[in-house]
């Protein structure tokens, strides 16, 4: 089944990295083409939802990841794909996946590596059956999120949290391994908060976020409550918001995360478009920066994905806009694919030191593609193989 290797975070695979001048581009890689038995064999579990098809449609044509099993519920198992899903995205389903059986989420599986777009509370259990089979499952669920031995990803952000793997194998005694991404509404503010917490110190967050109908999943929030309204209670979602961040943002000591001590309050709102967690934040630091050099912070941000040139990883992973009225969900949510966060707005707060307004997109930097990134970065460091 699947195995995690000597974790060595600095070691770069085969690859050479090209930068595009378009800052709304993305990481291009050149490498020879591979023959189908050296990449990773991988599932998708709640293959049918808007998550689950999010992943089939990032990893068709992928070049180190080839899709093998689809899992789904009772009611769809044994069905092929195009019988039991209704496609939502506005790109084709791929046919070959069309054509795939789906397999009940208690199947054996023959992939060392498995994307989890589970329901939470139905995810926990399968998550952990899989892991002590062997596989790496890389999770979009929230279940597994907070405990204290499952790394919690941006590989911009925390990749040294992926050590926690080996915590996790050796107190669970399993081989196999689970790693999360965090929830859609804390990835876009998280991949902000590192170069600024490393630079200039964060103590306080003030944040408002203006959420997708999508982040709700399919058929998600009926239409009479959504069209003409906004909705200022998402189940849970704010605590989230208000924990997954300072555990991203903490560091490895010890075999565990010592979360960074910032003050998070946050207040979530469902609004009427489709796609693109718009937020809202005030920011405190323990040492105010001048304007221009935050800004030169946030332009200048570069991480590992990008030395590595990971397939899925923007050139750019923060996007500043200059115009007063970017970023907007509609104009920038697909900046570098949907991995780009955008932020715009930036100036002085009469409260904390500084506000500005960001965006990503929920679905891809914040859900499929997020997992899929962190599985990249664990390809790319040799923690995967194939058998």
């Amino acid at each position: 089944m699947g195995s995690v290797e000597g974790i060595a975070l600095r070691k770069k695979p085969n690859l050479t990295l090209v930068l595009p001048d378009d800052q709304a581009g993305t990481a291009n890689i050149e490498t020879p083409p591979r023959e189908d038995s050296m990449t990773i064999r991988v599932a998708v579990l709640g293959a049918t939802g808007t998550v689950g098809q999010r992943f089939i449609q990032l990893l068709d044509g992928h070049p180190w990841f080839t899709l093998a099993a689809l899992v789904g519920s009772e009611r769809s198992a044994g069905r092929t794909y195009a019988e039991a899903t209704r496609w939502v995205l506005d790109t084709p389903m791929p046919a070959a996946v069309g054509r795939m059986s789906i397999l009940p989420d208690d199947a054996d599986l023959d992939t060392p590596l498995v994307f989890s777009a589970l329901p939470s509370k139905t995810a926990g259990a399968i998550e952990q059956r899989l892991a002590r089979a062997g596989h790496i499952v890389c999770s979009n669920a929230s279940d597994h999120r907070a405990d204290p031995d499952v790394p919690l990803l941006i590989p911009e952000v925390n990749p040294e949290h992926l050590e926690l793997i080996a915590v996790q194998r050796a107190r669970r005694g399993w081989s196999g391994a689970i790693v999360t991404n965090p929830n859609c509404t804390a990835t876009g503010p998280t991949m902000l908060l590192r170069p600024l917490h490393d630079s200039f110190g964060i103590n306080k967050l003030l944040l408002m976020s203006m959420q997708a109908l999508s982040g709700a999943g399919y058929p998600g929030v009926p239409s009479y409550d959504a069209i003409d309204n906004v909705i200022p209670y998402i189940g849970g979602e704010e605590p989230k918001v208000e924990s997954e961040p300072c555990k991203m943002l903490g560091q490895f000591r010890n075999g565990q995360i010592d979360p960074a001590p910032i003050a998070i309050s946050a207040h979530c709102n469902r609004v009427p478009v489709l796609e693109g967690h718009l937020e809202c934040l005030s920011i405190g630091f323990t040492k105010r920066p001048p304007l221009d050099e935050l800004v030169a912070t946030l332009r200048n941000f570069r991480a590992l994905p990008q030395e590595l040139g990971l397939p899925s990883a923007p050139a750019q992973p923060i996007i500043v806009r200059d115009e007063p009225d970017r970023p907007q969900s509609r104009r920038d949510r697909d900046a570098g694919r949907g991995m780009s966060t955008s932020v715009g707005r930036i100036r002085p707060c009469a409260l904390l030191d500084y506000k500005l307004v960001c965006l990503s997109h929920n679905t891809i930097r914040g859900a499929a593609g997020g997992s899929l990134l962190n599985a990249e970065l664990m390809y790319a460091q040799g923690m995967l193989h194939t058998g």
